[in-house]
């Protein structure tokens, strides 16, 4: 059975989807496309490098983060969608159900919530008004204090379990299946060590029989495994999780190095798949 379609983008394959930060502290390009022009600017770029879906967020959700008021959350995203939107996939990156109404309105198609629908009890009905695809993202607490003390008894199974309960909360709100991604939440309250178990057991979300998301770009726990200590050098490290996250078949790789991903990919695919390459 082929996957449905993803906002009219197939799955048949690893889909890149870029990061387009409108924030002034995220934690690896914080500050660099605060203007709407830069953002729109990058986003473009991204999209002309292979992103099939360029994400744009307003609200660092980084460890540590305090949340975004409304008005200005809205400020930061919505001329970026509006421009991106003409001719790209957009994916709204908020937990916020105002956001969400307004973003889809401005042409985004895919609602990307870290709270998995949790933190505003309004979004859930959005999405499904909507009819729109949604990410449904695994963490544990909020992101001002997630990283502090995180506790499993098993990560990966608990992982799984917590997202098999947002996906079932989902489909009572009234989203079907078909509209719905999971994303295990590499960095969003666990460990390095948790993180990595969470990749090298990553085929066990298939289990779900849902399209899964890995999104770990950057992530303190590849300058963990690297020594990289600056977010924004982390790409080679970044690119090695994105190969071995579509090995384990991941539908959708959420990065910033968009080019550098797509070229390691190409080769990657070409060689499991040498009939299908195109030389």
């Amino acid at each position: 059975d082929p996957r449905p379609r993803l906002a009219g983008l197939s799955l048949d394959r690893p889909r890149i989807m870029g990061i387009v930060n409108v924030t002034p502290d995220s934690f690896s390009d914080g500050g660099k496309l605060t203007s709407s022009a830069a953002a729109i600017s990058h986003g473009k770029q991204l999209a002309g490098e292979g992103a099939a879906i360029l994400d744009v967020g307003g609200e660092s959700t980084r460890p540590g983060s305090d949340t975004v008021p409304d008005d200005e959350e809205l400020a930061r995203v919505i001329p970026v969608i509006e421009a991106l939107a003409q001719k790209h996939i957009v994916s709204i990156d908020t937990r916020k159900a105002g956001i969400m109404v307004r973003a889809l309105a401005a042409g985004a198609r895919i609602v990307n919530d870290v709270s998995a629908l949790g933190h505003d009890p309004k979004s859930a009905i959005v999405v499904k008004d909507a009819r729109c695809p949604v990410v449904l993202m695994h963490a544990q607490g909020e992101p001002k204090t997630m990283q502090l003390q995180p506790k499993y008894e098993d990560v990966l199974l608990d992982v799984y379990d917590g997202l098999e309960e947002r996906v079932a909360r989902a489909e009572a709100a009234g989203i079907p299946r078909a509209a719905i991604v999971i994303d295990p939440g590499i960095g969003f309250g666990k460990t390095f060590r948790q993180n990595l178990d969470l990749l090298a057991g990553f085929t066990i979300f298939h289990g779900l029989g849902l399209p899964v998301m890995m999104g770990l770009s950057r992530k303190g726990f590849v300058g963990a495994l690297t020594g990289e200590k600056t977010a924004g050098n982390r790409v080679y490290g970044s690119v090695g999780g994105a190969l071995q996250s579509a090995m384990a078949g991941a539908h959708i790789l959420r990065v910033h190095d968009v080019r550098a991903t797509r070229e390691a990919l190409a080769v990657f695919s070409a060689a499991i798949h040498p009939d299908s390459a195109d030389i």
